[in-house]
């Protein structure tokens, strides 16, 4: 009896339907996890994501998008969402999509409406204008100068930033007269790096320098606006409470001092910069949302105290939403005052919004709330989304939100729990969600520290370039500190110093932050204390926002399980990230290669102090200072890079003659000649196309990294005109060389 054996489509099918099987039951759940999450409206908290994706995508484009194609698609996708509003799904997408779109235009007009112009070139001129703001250093000042005229220059820029080597005869509202030296806003040291020039840009800040001579007083053509006038007596009345700080504490704990009352941080020194940056606490010289956190409860304490204690208004008005109002308005005031950057707005917004649902009777700290904090700072100051602050700031306030709400669930359901066994007459015990080491004490401090300090490390990483593993041990420790003296002291001292009986409160002051420095060095001289991290993919970060994202936004554990892949991929990104061998800044006039030792070494007559520290970072190198690379002389310098070819730095165009024909590889500020034979020519023109250049170097091959996209032409960023080169080489070495 012979029997047939099955066909191969049979032995497939029960795989083949388990599979299916698979697909049907994951789909199942995500659907039924979508539902939860639209019951609960959670999807409203990616609102503010999409449109700052529009906002990113907008300002990382090469060219400005078109307006009139975007809006119109916003609209559209928004007026399909409301017909197809039955359709859940679509309907979310939908909604996305317009969000995006929407992201896009807010963009774009905020890039129309700080419009304004931004020097061409190096200018040397008298400058006049009113002084907006003053920060005081340890010796001189820098300041933000209204332009009025700039002499020779027709269309001069909205604002410069100064800076002067004493102390400035002039304070915040006078006109002055005084002969600047001024550049362009610098651009990205590296490809990826930090974009000075942008954020110039949305300041309105078309040049930086310093004064040449002595700036004088003088009377200005037309009186100041209303505006100029009042935010340059709040700058008068910060910079006089900062320098009294200051001085009655002294030191390095004094600039602390009047960091953390005023916001006024430049009287720091590098050290003491160094020693808390190195503990991962460099948080405690911004105004950030601790501080406008314990400000606005102060008030809103103390206000609702001050009401209780009159029978009358206790009991016939609502004296809780009264303390809320005025709360409000004193945490505007402590903004104000403070100095207004994008982690005190954000935290202010928060705050505001907080403040506001006691007034409107709905629940406070909720993720809702900060997504609406979210929107008004993507609404108000979108270019803040691709700054530091903003990604820190948000992250860590999110994941703190996050624990809050998991703890009221788990008290919400314990509560319940327990009322089932009262009703069934079971013994009821504690309440589980109020229990166990990371719900309350000093274990629910240091498991939400734990939370902050995860959410933000993606962030810490990709923008610094380094982490702080004892970060959780400092954070806790330097909070404490800071709210039981610090933002007391600082609202106390303030309101003293009028009558001048501030000094005990200084005092005060300086034994809290001496404890906090003292932290931070025992910190910071631990093994390991500042885990340095090479340069990432730039796509990682897209990945590893997402996964931030989807562990903290989303309710259902079905769809915050997608955080896993996506932390993978961002991962593998941060870890793919190319290694370069040579860098050369956008001026072109210094370089770091890679020397024999793998380390890398500057290249430059007068080394770029930022820039060296920008490229160090992203090489993972901690060294303080890079070591100097080859020879300098008047005409330039020469070095040999890792792979054995030679290397010139031309700084006069005399020595194009001698290094054009030495050299492998040729950079300079100045325009190379076009007979010039080296093989690779990095010289200004090249410079003015591609920004800032990162070479990796294959074998024969040269990998380029550019800090410009091929085509760019943004208004921080403008495409350079044409330029022709002459290519014919002079008969004679003494001849004149085409340079600048």
């Amino acid at each position: 009896m012979t029997v047939a054996a099955p066909s191969a489509g049979a032995s497939r099918s029960p795989s083949r339907f388990a599979a299916r099987g698979l697909w049907r039951a994951a789909g199942a759940r995500i659907a039924d996890a979508f539902e939860q999450e639209w019951s609960e409206r959670r999807l409203f908290l990616w609102l503010p994501v999409c449109a700052g994706a529009g906002v990113i995508v907008n300002l990382l484009a090469a060219t400005d998008p078109a307006v009139w194609i975007v809006a119109p698609l916003a609209a559209l996708f928004g007026l399909a969402a409301f017909l197809v509003r039955d359709r859940r799904a679509l309907m979310a997408a939908l909604v996305a999509l317009s969000a995006f779109f929407a992201g896009e235009i807010l963009a774009s007009w905020r890039i129309a409406h700080v419009d304004a112009p931004v020097l061409p070139r190096l200018f040397i001129g008298m400058v006049t204008g009113f002084v907006e703001e003053v920060d005081y250093r340890q010796t001189g000042a820098r300041f933000v100068l209204r332009v009025s005229e700039m002499e020779k220059l027709g269309a001069p820029p909205f604002r410069l930033r100064l800076t002067t080597r004493g102390p400035p005869p002039f304070a915040a509202g006078d006109f002055i007269a005084a002969k600047a030296r001024a550049l362009p806003p610098a651009r990205a040291a590296l490809p990826g790096g930090y974009d000075f020039a942008r954020d110039a840009y949305f300041a309105r800040i078309g040049g930086v320098g310093g004064v040449l001579g002595a700036a004088e007083k003088i009377d200005p053509p037309q009186p100041a606006s209303l505006s100029l006038r009042f935010f340059a007596a709040v700058d008068r009345a910060r910079n006089t409470l900062a320098l009294r700080v200051n001085r009655a504490i002294g030191g390095d704990n004094g600039a602390i001092a009047a960091a953390m009352v005023t916001g006024k941080r430049d009287f720091l020194s590098d050290e003491a910069r160094e020693v808390i940056r190195r503990a991962g606490i460099f948080h405690i010289i911004t105004i950030s949302g601790v501080q406008m956190t314990l400000v606005a409860g102060i008030f809103f304490v103390g206000f609702r105290a001050a009401l209780a204690l009159v029978p009358a208004l206790a009991l016939n008005y609502p004296i809780k939403k009264w303390a809320a109002a005025l709360a409000m308005a004193g945490a505007c005031g402590y903004a104000l005052f403070t100095g207004s950057r994008v982690g005190s707005e954000r935290a202010l917004y928060m705050t505001l919004i907080l403040l506001g649902a006691v007034l409107a009777d709905r629940p406070a700290l909720t993720m809702r709330n900060l997504a609406l904090a979210a929107l008004a700072v993507i609404v108000t100051e979108p270019e803040a989304l691709l700054g530091a602050s903003f990604q820190l700031s948000f992250a860590a306030v999110a994941a703190l939100v996050a624990v809050y709400e998991g703890r009221m669930r788990a008290r919400i359901a314990s509560a319940a729990e327990a009322g089932a066994r009262r009703g069934g007459r079971g013994r009821a015990g504690p309440p589980a969600g109020q229990t166990g080491f990371v719900h309350s004490g000093i274990g629910g401090a240091l498991f939400a520290t734990f939370c902050a300090t995860s959410a933000t490390a993606s962030f810490m990483a990709y923008d610094f370039h380094e982490l702080s593993p004892y970060v959780l041990i400092g954070n806790p420790l330097t909070l404490a500190l800071i709210e039981f003296f610090a933002v007391p002291a600082a609202l106390l001292g303030a309101a003293l110093s009028a009558i001048g009986l501030d000094g005990p409160v200084w005092a005060w002051l300086g034994l809290g932050i001496e404890a906090i420095m003292r932290l931070a060095r025992w910190i910071g001289s631990a093994p390991a204390a500042n885990v340095a991290l090479p340069a990432f993919a730039p796509w990682a970060i897209v990945f590893l926002t997402l996964a931030v994202l989807s562990a903290l936004l989303w309710r259902s554990l079905s769809l915050r399980l997608m955080a896993i892949p996506l932390l993978a991929l961002g991962l593998a990104g941060a870890a793919s990230g190319e290694r370069f061998d040579l860098v050369v800044g956008p001026g072109g006039d210094s370089a770091a290669l890679r020397d024999a030792s793998g380390a890398l070494a500057v290249l430059g007559r007068h080394r770029n102090a930022f820039a060296a520290e920008q490229w160090l970072r992203a090489d993972a190198d901690n060294r303080d200072k890079p070591e100097a690379a080859g020879r300098c002389d008047a005409l330039g310098c020469t070095a040999v890079a890792q792979t054995g070819a030679p290397v010139a730095l031309v700084l006069e165009a005399e020595a194009f003659h001698e290094d054009c024909a030495r050299a492998k590889i040729v950079i300079s500020p100045l325009h190379a000649p076009g007979w010039c034979a080296a093989p690779l020519v990095i010289d200004r023109g090249k410079l003015a196309e591609t920004g800032a250049v990162a070479l990796r170097f294959d074998g024969e091959s040269v990998i380029w990294r550019t800090a410009r996209a091929p085509g760019e032409d943004r208004p921080w960023s403008r495409a350079p005109a044409p330029r022709r080169v002459a290519v014919s080489k002079p008969k004679a070495e003494d001849d004149d060389v085409p340079g600048d």
